[in-house]
């Protein structure tokens, strides 16, 4: 059985909660800018917040919420694009001793309605398109006896807030210290690629010491003098516990929701750190290409993105680079990988890459042109990153090794088993925590197995593994990610099981396919009622037959994909994508099972 463990780096039995993070940061840095937020100053977009200030913030809402009747441990949802307000909501929250439920900003009505019934919500925080949602879900479960209050109505968090002028400071304090490390924080309901949602309890300890111990771990990283931008979900334990380890470094945060304006705001803000999901690097490298060919400069491009694939292999060797790699290098760095850096705001020290695997050669590529990504590993019950690669020891192709504090252990069926201070506490239904545990420690429902060096490397989803009707084990996630390299691909799902050879879905990428469809003049058109559409255009199956057959050349033969079936689909769906934007599986081979069908006459 394959087992590795990392020290913790941090002691944090001396703390007291999460809210320790940000008043130890208060007393040490109150006029360090916290944040930068958006602002309607055109010569001035961004306004900065210092710590003190933000301090304050949180405790006027955190004394309105007690005044309005929230007692210590009540539950308190959040429902809001990503943005300022919702941090403030999060910390003041917990000022006020309450438990926090994010929900995502995209979820349907019935999804909302089930969460604030599940965590018996007593009161929730929303953004001007989300407020209408919790108020109809309060009214259809009898839940919400204190309200749902706007972020940006008058009469919403700024009334709120403004309730608990008399709320004294002494009143505050104990509410903020009543909770202790092993109370509960947050109720987070995992996404369900195949299955319901589950409430995942986290503690203030599982928070405390993923937050110091990693910031421990990445000072090169995160640091006072660094900034970034937050553009995932902050109803994503990734993004939440990214925001607490910047806010307790002294590193600024930028709040972005809308991310058809990364490009501008990169620019803008210039960050030193991103953590972003591999969809978007790919989609970084794919534009980059694109506009080589565009250009008539396919060939030099292609030479190009070779020279970094080289260089960055060098680098995670620390080989001695050759000096003919060294002038090609030179002279892609002026042409494309200068240009490239400026996109991305031309400070990236690094990227950290998460909630998906990473394809190697794409994270070589990366760090050739001079953005070292940084893939880690983890999920909503290990209160996001269980397994890390370090800025100073980046292994392609691994998600590194258990961050301190952690184990990992392999199962004899190959399941990565979790360990330690990130762990959660259980679900809010005892049988599912039940059978989520082995021995103590948590079944991830991951394949993978641990490298001579500890490193963790990623397999595959324990219930996606196929068995075809020869008695083949297929585990389907190395073709799935290699055909998804492919910009027109947002989705491959393999099919097989109890089958006597494989296919596989496309599901195709709207916007990609759209471009793709337009530059040939021809017609994509999507299903409007929900259902998967299948695209039969003989000149886009010739074009993704040649990314297949690539795939294919990187797998056995017994786990190549015979034939395969293009579909369209609205990735806007929450029953199809997760908010994660994961596939749901078991989703879209129901929804397109005519398709299915087709391919197995």
């Amino acid at each position: 059985m394959q087992e590795h463990t990392t020290e913790p780096l941090v002691d944090i039995d001396g703390r007291r909660n999460v809210t320790d993070l940000l008043v130890d940061r208060a007393v040490a840095a109150p006029a360090h800018i916290a944040f930068e937020v958006p602002d309607a100053d055109p010569a001035a977009p961004w306004r900065p917040v210092t710590t003190a200030a933000f301090l304050a913030d949180v405790q006027d809402l955190a004394k309105g919420l007690i005044a309005t009747g929230i007692a210590p441990g009540d539950a308190i949802a959040i429902m809001a694009p990503t943005r300022y307000a919702w941090a403030v909501a999060d910390l003041a929250a917990w000022f006020a001793g309450g438990v926090v439920v994010p929900v995502y900003e995209t979820s349907s009505p019935a999804q909302v309605a089930a969460i604030v019934r599940d965590a018996r919500v007593r009161l929730a925080i929303g953004g001007a398109d989300q407020i209408e949602v919790l108020r109809d879900a309060f009214a259809e479960t009898g839940t919400g006896a204190l309200g749902a209050w706007s972020m940006d109505a008058p009469d919403g968090v700024a009334r709120l807030a403004a309730r608990g002028a008399a709320v004294g400071d002494d009143e505050l304090e104990r509410r903020r210290i009543h909770a202790d490390l092993d109370a509960p924080a947050t109720i987070v309901y995992t996404s369900g690629t195949t299955g319901e949602p589950k409430g995942a309890i986290l503690t203030h300890r599982n928070f405390v010491g993923q937050v110091l111990n990693i910031a421990a771990a990445y000072r090169e990283v995160v640091h006072p003098g660094g900034n970034t931008i937050i553009f995932l979900p902050l109803a994503h334990v990734l993004a939440r516990g990214l925001q607490l380890i910047c806010l307790a470094s002294g590193m600024r945060i930028a709040h972005l929701s809308d991310t058809s304006r990364v490009v501008e705001t990169l620019g803008t803000i210039r960050p030193t750190f991103l953590v972003a999901v591999p969809r978007v690097l790919e989609k970084i490298q794919a534009a980059a290409a694109q506009k080589a060919a565009d250009a008539r400069l396919g060939a030099v491009w292609s030479a190009a993105a070779s020279t970094a694939v080289a260089w960055g292999t060098a680098a995670e060797d620390h080989a001695r680079v050759p000096l003919p790699l060294r002038a090609r290098r030179a002279l892609f760095d002026r042409l494309f990988f200068a240009r490239l850096r400026a996109v991305m705001g031309g400070r990236v020290d690094y990227v950290l890459s998460g909630g998906a695997a990473l394809d190697p050669e794409l994270s070589l590529f990366f760090r050739g042109i001079g953005v070292p990504v940084i893939e880690g590993y983890g999920l909503t019950e290990t209160t996001a990153p269980l397994t890390g690669n370090l800025p100073h020891d980046i292994r392609s192709g691994t998600v590194g090794r258990p961050l301190p504090g952690s184990t990992v252990r392999i199962s004899a069926e190959g399941e990565i088993l979790a360990r330690g201070v990130g762990v959660f506490a259980g679900y809010r239904d005892p049988a599912h925590t039940a059978d989520a545990f082995v021995d103590g420690f948590f079944r991830t429902g991951d394949l993978g197995h641990i490298d001579p060096a500890g490193r963790v490397v990623l397999e595959g989803r324990l219930k996606d593994v196929i068995v075809t009707s020869n008695g083949k084990t297929v585990v389907p996630s190395v073709w799935e990610r290699a055909v998804e390299t492919s910009p027109l691909v947002a989705h491959a799902v393999m099919i097989g099981e109890g089958r006597s050879y494989l296919s596989a879905l496309l599901v195709l990428d709207p916007v990609a396919a759209g471009a793709w469809a337009d530059a040939v003049g021809a017609a994509l058109e999507r299903d409007a009622s929900g259902a998967l559409t299948e695209v039969t255009d003989a000149r886009l199956r010739e074009h993704l037959q040649g990314i297949v057959d690539a795939a294919n050349a990187r797998v056995s033969r017994s786990e190549q994909v015979r034939r395969f079936a293009l579909v369209l689909a609205d990735l806007d769906d929450t029953e199809l994508v997760t908010q994660t934007l994961k596939i749901k599986r078991r989703t879209v081979l129901a929804r397109a099972s005519a398709a299915i069908e087709n391919l197995y006459r």
